[in-house]
């Protein structure tokens, strides 16, 4: 029978890294998960034991990568991807779920993307430290939401440094430049009805190249980003106040309370109301 420990985290509010759930499991044999397609960026770390990672590339291919202890695979925003417990040493694991803004690009200096989604250690002290941090936030979830963030940001300093495959990142100023006035201009306008073509002549960008450059700095569209943005706000103003949800939409650029809870449900999987019910803060 195999053990698990899973918890969710219980705060919405962090944009720039942010977690959404971790765990640990001790699996039984050939114990199997997918096909399926995450939201977030999703790493395993294998604790003892082996199995067998089968993951969706670029192309659209499916390939097979044989992972052991000590090792680990990151499963990306909506890829396919399925994992194996070896039938005769099943893997023991533990997991994190977590996103933010600048998360893809900081995992391609651990050299890890779509098509490498295999963590090797080249510094065995420092991956020690990395499985630490896991372990230390599924032991301590009931610490407070700054307190886990802070172990988390431990945990991608140390699965950076500790890569097997790390890479130097060259900056670019010039984009970087942009990907900020970008974020600034709907961290200051979402409540209103912007557009990305809005967001683009901010920036003094043609719309496609602006769409480009923010999807491969930010790992989503500005479209997604916005949508994202705006729904995060939404879900803290439904948990900290007890204002009415077409007020709350209203101020998060959703004059339409049927828009609202429609694109709040494609994110958060439940209707605004049914959230605050399950989230609300206790009345002290």
């Amino acid at each position: 029978m195999s053990e698990v420990i899973f918890s969710v985290f219980p705060s919405e509010n962090f944009i720039d890294m942010g977690l959404y759930q971790f765990g640990w499991e001790q699996c039984d044999p050939s114990h199997s998960f997918g096909p399926a397609a995450r939201n977030h960026f999703l790493f395993h770390y294998v604790i003892s034991g082996t199995g067998i990672l089968m993951a969706m590339n670029s192309s659209g291919k499916t390939v097979s990568y044989s992972i052991k202890s000590g090792q680990g695979f990151m499963m990306f925003p909506q890829q396919i991807c399925t994992y194996i417990a070896d039938s005769k040493i099943p893997w023991e694991y533990a997991w994190i779920e977590f996103d933010g803004l600048r998360v893809k690009q900081t995992l391609e200096l651990a050299g890890l993307n779509i098509n490498q989604p295999v963590y090797k250690a080249r510094f065995k002290d420092i991956a020690q430290t990395m499985k630490d941090e896991i372990l230390y936030i599924i032991n301590h979830k009931d610490s407070s939401p700054f307190h886990l963030i802070g172990h988390l940001y431990l945990f991608i300093d140390a699965l950076v440094r500790s890569s097997n495959s790390t890479q130097i990142i060259k900056g670019n100023n010039l984009r970087d430049f942009y990907i900020k006035e970008a974020i600034s201009f709907i961290e200051q306008n979402f409540p209103n009805e912007i557009t990305v073509e809005d967001i683009a002549r901010f920036c003094g960008l043609n719309r496609s190249y602006f769409g480009k450059i923010f999807h491969e700095n930010i790992g989503k569209t500005p479209q997604e980003f916005l949508i994202s943005y705006r729904m995060t706000k939404a879900a803290e103003l439904l948990k900290l106040t007890g204002l009415p949800i077409s007020d709350i939409g209203n101020a998060v650029g959703y004059p339409n309370q049927l828009h609202f809870s429609r694109a709040f449900k494609n994110v958060y999987g439940i209707p605004p109301r049914q959230w605050r019910y399950e989230n609300a803060m206790p009345v002290k």
